[in-house]
Parts: structure tokens; C-alpha cells; sequence
């Protein structure tokens, strides 16, 4: 076994272990706390399109690095993020910090494929019954995150030591939770850190939440750049697309992009300015 092989193997591995304990946690949390109904069937059919995908992130960005280590590109800035002056603290400080640092360039990532790549991420906006495990992309969604979001964050170095490794479990976590359908939300703490209220927002049907909370991570960069919308403690919108349904199969999820209709340029333009 060569050693791209041997990677791309590695990080199946790591990938699955990881996917797996974050699902079944935020499952566990959606059928003790839940917010509302979510069928067994979609939440099966979401678990496959999610083993598809890990197969193809891990092709696309074991294949990444190692062109990109070829080719020796190296760090334009290293941000220090180590907060080694905070002690213990700095278990939670420094992977929060680098977090923040790349969610802005997610943010900016984000707002680009609702302006050029709607047709591919429309797929994540196409699901109606949105919980932990249905929170999948089109299966193209690796190489765009790379195109556009691993090589510049590449460019800009966030040396936050050995806290990383403590925090990518509860980053993955996060990352699901966001789109999970459980009464448990961060309350407060929304004020800074995105979480399913605040998250639901975006993936709302109503046309007045077109184009809002794009940061993943934090609510710090839709609120600098006026795309932040605060739920009421009431509003939970359904979510979905009211054009097309959410895939229920593979086919209709690989073949989606090209079966969703094109939007009316004038709508996205006065949509998109509205969101500047």
C-alpha cells in the first residue's frame, strides 16, 4: 500500500470514529429533547449520503495535501494562538480563537456559493427534515471547500499548539448540532457562538431569513457584516426549498444540481445586495 493509500485509509478511519460518536450524541440528544418529528427513513437515507461523502473528502483532501506539500507552499502569516499566558484556559482559548479566524473565511466561503454555486449547495437547502445527520452537501462539496476555503485558509497559519487535538470532538460536534432539531440550545451564548436557533435561520423557507447567519462558528462575523438575524424564542421556521424536494436517494441526490431550476437573476441580485 502506497502512502496516499495508506492516508486516505487513515483519515476513513478517523472520519468514521469521529462521524459516528458526533451522530449517534446529537441523535440521542434529538430523541430525548425534540424540537419535532423526524422520521427514521431520512435519517438513514442522510447517514448514506454522508458515507459517500467521507469516502470523497478523503480522496479530495488526502490528495490536496500532498500536491500542496509537493508543490512546498508555506504559510503567507502564522496568527500565534497559543494564549500559553492563560494556562489552563488556553485549552479552551486557543482552538476557540482558530475557529474564529477560519469561520470568517468560511463565512465568506459561504456567502460565494449562495451567490456563484447555489446550484451545488442547494442540496444542503433542499432538506426539509433537518437534524444532526441530515446536515449533507452534494458530494462536489470537497473540492469546492478546497478551491475556495482550505487553500487560502492554508495561506494564513493559526498556531494554536496541542489544543486543537482537544477540540476537533466538540468542533464536529458543533457542527452538527447547528442543524439539530432538539429543544437544547445555547441560550446566551448565541451572542457569540452560532447554534441550531440561530443556525435554522439560514435554512429557512420564509423570504424575509434570505441570505442571513452565514458563520458556522460564530455569530462574530454576520454581526460585523450586517447578515445576522436573531431568532425570537419562538421562531423555528420550516426549512427546505420550495422549488424541489430534498433528495431520496442517491441518484436524486448526486443528479439534484442539475435538476434544480435557475433562479431569477434579479431575485438573487436584489437578495444578494440586501445581505451587503
Amino acid at each position: 500500500m502506497d502512502a496516499i493509500t495508506s492516508r486516505i485509509v487513515e483519515m476513513l478511519g478517523a472520519s468514521v470514529a469521529t462521524y459516528g460518536f458526533a451522530f449517534a450524541f446529537i441523535t440521542a440528544l434529538e430523541l430525548i429533547l425534540p424540537r419535532e418529528r423526524q422520521s427514521l427513513r431520512g435519517r438513514v437515507m442522510g447517514a448514506s449520503f454522508w458515507a459517500v461523502w467521507v469516502i470523497v473528502n478523503a480522496i479530495v483532501t488526502t490528495g490536496y495535501h500532498a500536491i500542496w506539500a509537493g508543490i512546498g507552499v508555506q504559510p503567507l502569516v502564522t496568527l500565534l494562538l497559543r494564549f500559553e499566558w492563560a494556562g489552563v484556559a488556553a485549552i479552551v482559548l486557543a482552538p476557540f480563537a482558530g475557529a474564529v479566524v477560519y469561520d470568517f473565511f468560511f463565512y465568506w466561503f459561504h456567502r460565494a456559493q449562495h451567490r456563484w454555486l447555489w446550484r451545488f449547495h442547494a442540496v444542503h437547502h433542499s432538506v426539509r427534515e433537518l437534524n444532526g445527520v441530515n446536515t449533507y452537501h452534494h458530494v462536489t462539496e470537497p473540492l469546492f471547500q478546497t478551491l475556495f476555503l482550505l487553500i487560502p485558509v492554508s495561506l494564513i497559519l493559526s498556531d494554536t499548539g496541542q489544543a486543537a487535538a482537544v477540540a476537533t470532538v466538540i468542533l464536529y460536534l458543533h457542527s452538527l448540532m447547528i442543524h439539530s432539531s432538539t429543544r437544547l440550545h445555547l441560550g446566551p451564548l448565541r451572542a457569540v457562538l452560532v447554534d441550531n436557533r440561530f443556525h435554522r435561520i439560514h435554512h429557512s423557507l420564509e423570504e424575509r431569513h434570505f441570505d442571513r447567519n452565514f458563520g458556522a462558528f460564530t455569530t462574530v462575523w454576520d454581526r460585523v457584516f450586517g447578515t445576522a438575524h436573531f431568532p425570537a424564542p419562538c421562531e423555528w421556521p420550516a426549512t427546505g426549498l420550495c422549488d424541489v424536494d430534498q433528495p431520496r436517494n442517491l441518484r436524486e441526490w448526486i443528479d439534484l444540481p442539475w435538476r434544480l431550476k435557475e433562479p431569477d437573476p434579479q431575485v438573487v441580485n436584489a437578495l444578494t445586495a440586501d445581505a451587503i
